[in-house]
């Protein structure tokens, strides 16, 4: 199939996930992965219609940024301290704030460059040492720490829970995430805080069950592009 068929099929699948959770397809955003695909493949799904891509590697990321600023750009990998000048600025949201030093550092670039640079805060779920995240229970405090930062936009959370092929596993770590959210939603107040509305999880093989269980973003990349290229 092409990748104009993958993408049509990928946004059926959205729609219908949307409207068996009382939404519709307009509630769900779709980030086309792009990681190590081709700059034409990007265009390709641009002009087929889709307008949102994530990346992960900040060199990549930024020249592909560049080369196709019309579209919009979400920065979704692990960031370390010494590239936020980079990102800041170049791109709509970073998913992957996950400590009070890179938001702090992320502020402060964006400071410099008379920005407000929009954020997500990334959740860990789950056992797996590899991921990162701020666990549920650190996670409030932190998110006083941002609603501090004046050059900082919180607009939710994202989370990469583990992978599994069961439903009721991959859905109970969606609903916990779901829970916190309206949770910290229903806690914080204030004009700062009051674009706190996305929730981004769901990913190729599990982003239905995350849009059942209330996801606003998912972030597809295999559906759409194929099996993931070297970075090389």
């Amino acid at each position: 199939m092409s990748l104009v068929d993958n993408l049509r099929d990928v946004n059926d699948a959205i729609a219908k996930a949307a409207r068996a959770s009382g939404r519709t397809a307009y509630d769900v955003r779709l980030i086309a992965v792009s990681k190590t695909k081709s700059l034409s493949l990007i265009e390709e799904a641009f002009r087929a219609g889709q307008k949102s891509f994530g990346e992960n590697y900040v060199q990549e990321a930024v020249e592909k940024a560049k080369s196709l600023p019309v579209a919009d750009w979400h920065f979704i990998g692990s960031l370390q301290t010494n590239k936020v000048k980079q990102v800041v600025g170049e791109f709509s949201l970073i998913h992957s704030v996950d400590r009070l030093k890179l938001a702090s550092e992320i502020s402060k670039a964006a400071e410099k460059l008379d920005v407000v640079q929009e954020i997500l805060l990334q959740i860990h779920v789950g056992d797996e040492e590899s991921k990162s995240g701020v666990d549920l229970e650190s996670a409030p405090k932190l998110i006083e720490e941002i609603l501090g930062m004046k050059n900082l936009r919180l607009r939710g959370i994202m989370s990469l829970p583990p992978l599994t092929d069961d439903e009721k596993t991959s859905r109970g770590y969606f609903s916990t995430l779901r829970e916190s959210f309206l949770k910290w939603q229903n806690e914080f107040r204030g004009p700062e805080f009051s674009l706190f509305n996305e929730l981004s999880m769901g990913t190729s093989s599990d982003f239905e069950w995350a849009i059942l269980e209330g996801a606003t973003m998912v972030r597809v990349g295999t559906m759409i592009f194929g099996a993931r290229e070297s970075k090389a």
